[in-house]
């Protein structure tokens, strides 16, 4: 805010008449124009220097330079600032900020040969921006030049998909100066981190895609397909036909995967028979195998086959293969990432070696990670349908499954997925990066048996029997830790089924007749208990008092039924009841019993 200046007081008496005296206030005015010098007198001569003698050119002397030695001239000065030759800026009354700018150094008319800030094409394959539902400022108000760098807000849709686990996410550092008997409200609940895999796991398996295009498989009663293949590409380098992986729901309420081998034509039924050996097959390596079938609901001669689904696997290939920087290079796994790997695969294999069959489809595409460090084998009895007719030897076909398994490993741990090319000298390099110990494995794996002795799993587990028993602890390790995790739960259990009791107790409509659920009666307690534990106040603030522990103090005390007594006030405050926890738990089952009472059904009517 400006403040206008102050005003001399006026003078009064005999120095206010004073004609010199006028004239010198009306000189001296703050009102009157600017000072500016008259010209000054010299004793010599006079002269006045003009305000245009700043744009005159250097003086130059003449006829010096025959007469007088030149003197060498030093470094040239940079031209002195003359704000005078700077033109004033006048912006265009036809100024749009919506308008885009010349670059720079080129003419307003031309064109670039591309336009470095379009992203319309990555615009069209990315989806639509979520509801952002902090987003406070309306954007409808703004003038319409500002509509290019401002977009509008869409309006508000239910956000289906993805959820938001954000909004889950702990608020706070952790404390560090709690007692042993202190908690936090975190430490009642499963971990952030395993609760939210959950949530992605539960929200992929009810994904669905109801315009996909895909068919309804009529006759084996499965629906609601979502293709599960990361790319477009048809590969039929494993076994032989292109295969689509999908998600599929059946009648009764299950998942399934249906993996389909494109253009396949049944020649011989007793290759289908060959899928009920592999369902005896029960271990945690391998992904159990429901059934096979044919089709023609794609529009060709499909061959199905029916898996237990695991959502958000991925491939071994994914995972490891997939490049996470801008020079498409991945760090090695780690050892004993490896040796967990070596360990899951390997009793995979002595179970299907056990029932008289072979793996077959030992690749990197084809092993998926179902959880951290956690692996199966799928795909499985593909080929013994798809090659029924080549009938190999079994035992063969099992030399091979150790083959494969070592390429496998070797693959990932020289991280190169094609590594028959170069397998020997993969394996030199892996002393480098990994112990002997898991260099000689390899090499067991990747050593031919000398005919006419074959090898055996049960040789290979022996020799890598101390890192069994590492991978064997660690997975103990882990199921302690989801014990502790479920037993918090449980409580939680316990605790959310006697809330769940209050609610349906209280404030029943069709009681309000009655005088045992009235306020004279009986069951008046459960009532003011409820407000007790719900709408207690801070008797400092008297604002609502919203803590957990308070809550879950009572909510135990009662559950337990502590003979502790609590007072229990009216809203209105006229009524006071003194009464214990066991009485009060006492109140509640009565309650509870009378309204889970089955109705009496007589002729005429229900009562």
């Amino acid at each position: 805010m400006k403040r206008s200046p102050k005003r001399p007081p006026p003078q009064i008496g005999p120095l206010a008449n004073n004609p010199s005296n006028r004239s010198a206030k009306k000189t001296l005015s703050v009102d009157s124009p600017a000072f500016t010098p008259a010209t000054l007198s010299v004793p010599s001569k006079s002269s006045a220097i003009s305000s245009q003698a700043v744009n005159a050119a250097p003086f130059t002397p003449r006829g010096l330079a025959s007469t007088v030695t030149p003197i060498p001239q030093a470094e040239t000065e940079p031209a002195t600032f003359n704000p005078a030759q700077i033109k004033e800026f006048t912006p265009q009354q036809t100024y749009d900020i919506s308008t885009n700018p010349p670059a720079n150094g080129t003419a307003p008319d031309a064109q670039m040969p591309y336009d470095p800030f379009s992203m319309s094409s990555v615009a069209d394959a990315m989806p639509p921006a979520p509801y952002n539902p902090y987003l406070q400022a309306d954007n409808s108000a703004m003038p319409s030049n500002g509509a290019a760098y401002y977009q509008t807000q869409p309006s508000f849709a239910a956000p289906a998909q993805p959820l938001q686990y954000h909004l889950y996410a702990p608020i706070g550092p952790h404390r560090e100066d709690l007692t042993p008997y202190q908690r936090t409200v975190h430490d009642f609940f499963i971990p952030n981190s395993l609760r939210e895999d959950l949530q992605r796991k539960s929200e992929a398996t009810r994904q669905v895609m109801p315009n996909s295009g895909l068919p309804r498989l009529e006759k084996e009663k499965y629906h609601s397909l979502v293709p599960l293949d990361t790319n477009n590409n048809k590969s039929a380098a494993v076994f032989g036909f292109p295969s689509w992986v999908y998600k599929a729901q059946k009648e009764d309420g299950k998942y399934y995967v249906l993996r389909r081998l494109e253009g396949f034509r049944l020649s011989n039924a007793g290759a289908i028979g060959r899928i009920k050996e592999w369902k005896h097959i029960y271990n945690g390596g391998v992904v159990s195998v429901i059934n096979s079938f044919t089709t023609q609901a794609f529009g060709d001669s499909s061959l199905i086959f029916v898996y237990n689904y695991h959502p958000m696997s991925k491939t071994l290939a994914e995972h490891h293969f997939s490049p996470t920087n801008r020079y498409a290079h991945r760090a090695p796994a780690n050892e004993q990432v490896l040796w967990s790997y070596i360990v899951q695969i390997a009793s995979a294999i002595k179970a299907v070696h056990g029932n008289n069959l072979a793996v077959r489809c030992l690749e990197a595409s084809k092993v998926i990670l179902t959880e951290k460090n956690r692996v199966r084998l799928s795909g499985c009895a593909v080929l013994d349908v798809v090659q029924f007719e080549a009938n190999r030897p079994i035992h063969e076909l099992q030399q091979e499954d150790f083959l494969h398994f070592g390429r496998l490993m070797l693959s990932i741990a020289a991280n190169n997925q094609h590594i028959s090319i170069n397998a020997k000298v993969s394996i030199e390099q892996l002393l480098r990066a990994y112990t002997p110990d898991f260099r000689s494995a390899i090499v067991w794996l990747l050593t031919p048996a000398h005919v006419p002795t074959t090898k055996n799993i049960n040789d290979f587990l022996a020799s890598i029997s101390s890192h069994l028993v590492s991978s064997y602890d660690a997975s103990l390790h882990a199921n302690d830790a989801l014990n502790t995790v479920l037993a918090g739960e449980l409580e939680n259990g316990r605790l959310f089924r006697l809330v769940t009791k209050l609610g349906l107790i209280n404030e029943r409509p069709e009681y309000d007749g009655q005088e045992k659920w009235s306020e004279v009666g009986e069951r008046y307690i459960l009532k003011l208990f409820r407000d007790f534990l719900f709408h207690a106040r801070d008797p400092v603030t008297l604002r609502p008092q919203v803590d957990l522990g308070y809550i879950l103090t009572h909510l135990n005390k009662l559950d337990a039924g502590s003979k502790e007594e609590i007072r229990l006030i009216s809203r209105d405050e006229q009524d006071c009841i003194i009464v214990t926890y066991q009485e009060l738990k006492k109140q509640i089952q009565l309650a509870f019993a009378e309204l889970s009472k089955p109705a009496t059904v007589v002729k005429g009517g229900r009562y």
